[in-house]
């Protein structure tokens, strides 16, 4: 009996940011795992150059490109950097996030909510759109959203962060209604608790991070590795008749 095929990501072209370290890292190593030429990108080069060096030592195929998705000129550079040098984008994977503010939601300043605003919701969009147009050209394509549980339930001191997060689950939806005719299907992740450097504000202090263990009937933080599966499945074949999904994977936290 052959193995299935279903996972096969050969000849594939990936784009994933925020690539340089935590669920973006493991994402970028499981793509390339399966066969798919993976643009490792986050804001500073020598963190992407790092994980993508070590792909090719593994035997994958990876380039670095350094992209702050908060900048739009940066945004547009590196899909025309990717029409130039592959002539295709296959799959999207949007991890890239920030979280600048952890505090009351009366507190909020300015600063901290543009800048959550910029790199969440304005960076999400419009790297879907210009990659989405690469994939037009092309044929289709697979988008990926890493959102949150928070964009389900807010988190506590989370304000600003946990409403664009909804928002990308909206933006998800909306790519996977508008452009299935072109081929492309849009799907989110929703990670609950993840043992990142992003997520230490709750990892690493002790009274929160007992309190949030108690509303997970895993009652544990997740590796950032055991977010990658379901990805390799929402841009793969195996999923070729969805679109428009959420997925949950935080241990049962919703439940």
């Amino acid at each position: 009996m052959q193995k299935t095929q279903l996972f096969d990501l050969d000849g594939k072209v990936a784009l994933v940011t925020g690539a340089s370290r935590g669920i973006g890292e493991s994402i970028a190593r499981l793509l390339a795992q399966q066969g798919a030429h993976v643009i490792v990108s986050s804001r500073k080069i020598d963190g992407c150059q790092e994980v993508a060096d070590s792909i090719v030592a593994a035997g994958g195929k990876a380039t670095a490109i350094a992209c702050h998705i908060g900048e739009m000129a940066q945004i547009t550079a590196t899909v025309e950097k990717i029409r130039a040098d592959f002539g295709k984008l296959d799959i999207l994977v949007n991890n890239a996030a920030t979280n600048p503010y952890f505090g009351n939601v009366l507190d909020t300043d300015l600063t901290a909510f543009q800048k959550t605003v910029d790199v969440n919701i304005r960076g999400y969009f419009f790297m879907s759109v210009e990659a989405g147009k690469l994939m037009r050209e092309n044929g289709g394509g697979a988008i990926l959203n890493v959102a949150s549980v928070n964009g389900r339930v807010p988190g506590d001191m989370q304000g600003i962060y946990s409403i664009t997060k909804a928002a990308v689950i909206n933006m998800t939806q909306v790519f996977a209604k508008e452009c299935a005719q072109f081929g492309i299907r849009c799907n989110a992740l929703l990670p609950g608790l993840t043992d990142t450097k992003f997520a230490s504000a709750l990892t690493t202090n002790d009274s929160i991070l007992k309190t949030a263990l108690q509303r997970i009937p895993l009652r544990r933080a997740a590796d950032p590795s055991e977010m990658a599966g379901t990805v390799l499945y929402l841009v793969s074949e195996a999923s070729s008749y969805t679109t428009g999904a959420a997925i949950n994977v935080d241990g049962g936290m919703l439940a």
